[in-house]
């Protein structure tokens, strides 16, 4: 191997360990990130913008990266990059028209489009060497277990174990409630909250429920039947324990999906009609025990007799409501960093529910169908190449995250948005390619 072909190779060796290391530092973020931030408080913006300045930093090595394999002229006539620049550039127009500050603008850049420009990242790392998909699944799998693993055993420490990495109600808070009502304790695991755990818990999921039926000849061996119920099991009670109904329905409508999908031609109308009569069943029992102490904790969230005279229904209801008008009244947006935690710096801050009206709030009735493009075409490829068990996980956890997406701002949270917009970038780079050569050598 000649000089430039050898400078070539350990740039891209950097390149991929830079993205892996964000891939698999992301799961860590929160609590390194408010544990060094109270070590040394000067520099705790810089702390939390780790990933961010990486990423930054990989931009002209990715430009270069892409001139060298000349993939340009592929970028290029690809919808999806096309439809990412011009996203991005309504952004560049908004802040334009529409400044909402410095520190405002900055943090609303970086967390309305960092998980998009992971994906552009990843997805030429791949395209240049299709072998790092294996790195990259190792290193999800790695950091799930260390979610899922730390919060089975958050369930058996003191709630407020977090307090002593610096976790506050400056920070993070350590854990919430329901409705304040202690006997309903929400953990955070590694995560910034209940709800990106619960999130987080479909995304795991929905890979372990495409591997059970794909790929089931890797489960040959006692300890790793045992291993994986341990981790499906693991991801069940974490999933209950965030208390997220919308990740809840999400998991449900996940997980039924893929089996459906993969196991539709076995089904036959008699286990139809079973199964529309079990979840009618279901569905009548949680009626008939909406008052019982049960049911109004864990899905209502709303116990007559609980800690707080406003519960998170009234917030939602009211964020959804605040969101609508506003997203009415200005098509414009108000401006990037003018919602959620960017917003805490400016003169009105605002907590948007529903992340379609979050982006609508901030870049307009453009940015909304700008993004409901992107991320339906995104789940068109991947549905598309559904025969790959990865591409299948991906598009049902994409759906599921969309649910939830209309009672929270799912992709706001950090590591929700890179895991997934990761995973999806390394399929769309890969899958192709493998099925073909899977189809050639059969």
């Amino acid at each position: 191997m000649n000089k430039t072909k050898l400078k070539q190779s350990r740039l891209e060796r950097v390149y991929a360990i830079i993205l892996l290391v964000i891939f698999g530092g992301i799961v860590l973020h929160a609590p390194l990130s408010v544990g060094f931030g109270v070590l040394f408080p000067d520099y705790s913006l810089l702390i939390k913008s780790w990933k961010e300045i990486l990423m930054v930093l990989l931009v002209p090595v990715a430009i270069l990266l892409v001139t060298r394999h000349k993939l340009w002229s592929e970028l290029l006539h690809d919808w999806i990059f096309r439809l990412i620049v011009v996203y991005a550039a309504l952004y560049g127009v908004i802040v334009a028209l529409l400044y909402t500050g410095l520190q405002a603008t900055l943090a609303g850049l970086a967390i309305d489009l960092r998980y998009i420009l992971f994906f552009g990242l990843v997805y030429v790392l791949l395209r240049i060497r299709p072998d790092y998909r294996l790195h990259l699944l190792v290193t999800g799998a790695i950091g799930a277990m260390v979610v899922i693993g730390f919060g089975v055993l958050q369930l058996f420490l003191p709630i407020d174990i977090l307090k002593y990495i610096g976790y506050s109600a400056q920070t993070i808070v350590p854990y919430l409630t329901v409705d304040q009502n202690y006997d309903f304790i929400r953990i955070n695991s590694t995560l910034r909250g209940p709800n990106p755990l619960g999130a987080y818990s479909v995304i795991v999921l929905a890979v372990m429920a495409a591997l059970l039926v794909h790929q089931q000849k890797r489960f040959k061996t006692r300890a790793r039947r045992w291993a994986f119920a341990a981790m499906g099991l693991a991801s069940l009670v974490v999933l209950w324990v965030s208390y997220s109904r919308s990740a809840y329905i999400a998991a449900a409508v996940v997980v039924g999906g893929v089996l459906a999908l993969n196991l539709r031609r076995h089904i036959t109308p008699r286990w139809w009609i079973i199964g529309c009569v079990v979840l009618f069943g279901i569905v009548g029992g949680l009626v008939a025990a909406r008052d019982t102490s049960f049911v109004s904790h864990t899905l209502l969230h709303d116990d007559p007799n609980g800690g707080s005279s406003i519960t998170s229904n009234d917030d939602h209801a009211a964020s959804l409501v605040s969101g609508f008008n506003n997203l009415w009244q200005t098509p414009l947006g108000v401006g990037v960093g003018s919602a959620g935690s960017a917003s805490l710096s400016t003169a009105q801050p605002l907590i948007i529910e529903n992340q379609y009206l979050f982006i609508g709030h901030e870049i307009g009735w453009l940015g909304v169908v700008l993004f409901t493009a992107l991320f339906t075409t995104i789940l068109v490829r991947l549905w598309r190449l559904r025969a790959d068990w990865l591409a299948i996980s991906v598009f049902m956890s994409g759906v599921g995250l969309a649910l939830i997406g209309l009672l929270l701002p799912v992709w706001v949270d950090d590591t929700v948005s890179i895991v997934w917009w990761g995973l999806a970038a390394t399929v769309l780079a890969t899958s192709g390619s493998r099925l073909k050569k899977e189809n050639h050598n059969e």
